[in-house]
């Protein structure tokens, strides 16, 4: 397989995120020969504003400003101790490596795109009961999961079923940092171009995009207990029940995110086992 380096012993994941849930969700799909890591093993890890027009904007950019953040460290630490990562799942003896050598990076973006809105509420799914206030601030909390619903439904009051369709979109983003990363000449400012998220010759951690959609449609009263965020009102295309009515383990094989991380694993598969 042309150009793809087969996973060396020690390589490293860093999931973007401290939502445990999540870390866990992704560490079920991917390759095993990684160990993982969150944020929470980086507590220094610099904030990333999500201000992109895209999903896969936002995502760029969290991965290339967490490598080119961790490859600036790396010019001194990289491959010494305080490189070594902890194994995330076994926190009682805190496995550390002192053999990674490469660093992979994952970070994510997603949210829900309603046809009728234009797309709507798009990268702003998490703040849109407030939006002027997320524009407003760089690290504006995110609105209450009820305030977002109870806002779409308002949105959506009299629209028939016929034209409430939506989808939840995920992009993943993964960019690698390896010592020879490291030992180039890092531009952190210039490091994510919004126009094009990842195209900067001068950056040497460009992530590769891995992209899904979950079609369906959006309900006209909330039903179900389970989920988070916008589960009890989104149908997806083929059933009658929402996410939240489903459960966890029918939406873990429908949902966007799931879907994405199959991509993200058959091309980590390959990878592993590419000569």
């Amino acid at each position: 397989m042309s150009g793809r380096r087969t996973i060396p012993p020690g390589t490293a994941l860093l999931i973007a995120t401290r939502n445990a849930h999540k870390a866990l969700e992704i560490r079920q799909v991917l390759p095993a020969a990684f160990h993982f890591l969150t944020l929470d093993d980086f507590p220094g890890a610099p904030a990333v504003v999500e201000d992109g027009a895209t999903f896969a904007a936002n995502a760029a950019k969290k991965a290339s400003v967490l490598a080119a953040w961790l490859a600036e460290r790396g010019k001194s630490s990289f491959g010494s101790t305080e490189f070594r990562p902890t194994v995330i799942g076994n926190p009682q003896s805190a496995i550390r490596n002192p053999q990674s050598r490469f660093l992979y990076i994952l970070a994510d973006d997603s949210g829900l795109e309603v046809d009728f809105l234009g797309g709507a509420p798009g990268v702003h799914s998490a703040r849109f009961a407030d939006v002027a206030s997320a524009l407003r601030a760089e690290t504006a909390a995110n609105s209450p999961d009820a305030a977002n619903n109870a806002k779409l439904l308002r949105l959506l009051e009299g629209v028939p079923p016929a034209r409430r369709t939506a989808r939840f979109r995920c992009v993943l983003a993964l960019a690698t940092l390896s010592p020879s990363s490291a030992e180039a000449p890092i531009h952190p400012e210039a490091a994510f171009n919004p126009q094009s998220a990842i195209r900067n010759p001068q950056f040497p951690c460009q992530p590769l995009l891995f992209e899904a959609v979950c079609p369906g449609r959006i309900a006209e009263q909330p039903a179900g207990a389970g989920g988070f965020g916008y589960d009890p009102l989104f149908i997806p295309e083929g059933r009658t029940k929402s996410f939240a009515e489903l459960g966890e383990a029918v939406k873990n094989t429908l949902s966007h995110r799931a879907l994405a991380l199959a991509k993200l694993s058959r091309y980590l598969g390959e990878l592993a086992h590419s000569p």
